[in-house]
């Protein structure tokens, strides 16, 4: 444990890792009990070290414009230009299919990914951000993106990360990541340590279960849901000043699993997420620049 507080003193402040010669505004750590080493000791200290010399030689990427012909997909299509990549590494083993038919349950119409008892830590990123730092946000609400768990025999997380992110890494371990970890429920941002709890009103996820993870624009406010209920603020001030972000959604999965992902394409459990402010699609568009106004926006605070 000391060593790796050592190490982690020595490395520079993920929060202050922006190629923007302006930082982001700091963050201080959040008051609720933090479960010290409660996923460091899961995970293979090898990954643990290696995903803190990833972040170190490969900084954030700047946030960049999407190319013509996405938007004209985007225009065309709607939420169903956003899906999951399948990774290209060997942890990964399972498959991540799109559209698939409707089943007996109700599903369909998201991404599925299932994987297989031999699959290791792994994160899939969706293939466009859920959140264009360079695109404008004028009378939007935020962002919004559900899961529906069908099995958990592993380990599942979801949320945010900005890009490059270590993809043998969880959601919410690494530099500009957010998470919640359905197995113990816990929430994580920027936290190989343990994550702290979240909220009691979930006790237990089950197959059926659709969670939920949404951004607010106007205060960097990240939230979950749980079968259309929305859960307090997770984190608040983060991803700020947005205009230095392009963030993706994030799904970790571990061991057996199969979720299905849903960008908008079905409707949502969580009704307010079905209006027009939090769809993917609505804030990609018109260009914007910064504003001093997301300069004076509050700092991270859980």
């Amino acid at each position: 444990m000391k060593f790796l507080n050592v190490l982690k003193s020595k490395l520079p402040s993920s929060s202050s890792s922006s190629t923007s010669a302006r930082h982001p505004p700091e963050w201080s750590a959040a008051p609720e009990q933090s479960h010290v080493l409660g996923k460091l000791s899961d995970a293979p200290s090898d990954d643990y070290h290696a995903a803190e010399l990833f972040c170190i030689r490969y900084p954030p990427n700047p946030p960049a414009l999407l190319p013509s012909s996405t938007i004209d997909q985007i225009r065309t299509i709607g939420c169903a230009a956003w899906n999951i990549e399948t990774p290209k590494t060997h942890r990964f083993h399972g498959r991540v299919q799109d559209e698939p038919n409707k089943n007996a349950d109700g599903g369909g119409g998201g991404v599925w990914v299932s994987t297989t008892a031999e699959c290791e830590d792994i994160c899939l990123f969706s293939n466009l951000p859920i959140m264009a730092g360079l695109y404008d946000v004028h009378r939007k609400e935020g962002v919004y993106y559900e899961v529906k768990v069908h099995r958990m025999d592993g380990t599942l997380a979801f949320g945010t990360a900005c890009r490059p992110y270590p993809d043998f890494r969880l959601p919410g371990w690494n530099r500009l990541s957010a998470g919640l970890h359905l197995d113990d429920l816990r929430k994580f941002f920027e936290d190989p340590y343990g994550g702290r709890d979240y909220n009691n009103q979930i006790r237990r996820i089950q197959p059926g279960d659709t969670v939920g993870c949404g951004y607010e624009f106007a205060r960097g406010a990240l939230f979950f849901t749980y079968n259309g209920v929305r859960l307090p603020d997770a984190f608040t001030g983060i991803y700020l000043p947005r205009a230095q972000h392009d963030v993706y959604a994030a799904v970790g999965v571990q061991g057996r699993c199969e979720v299905e992902v849903n960008f908008g394409k079905d409707l949502f459990r969580w009704k307010e997420g079905n209006e027009w402010g939090w769809r993917v699609e609505g804030h990609v568009g018109n260009l914007t620049g910064m504003t001093g106004e997301e300069e004076t926006l509050p700092a991270y605070s859980a």
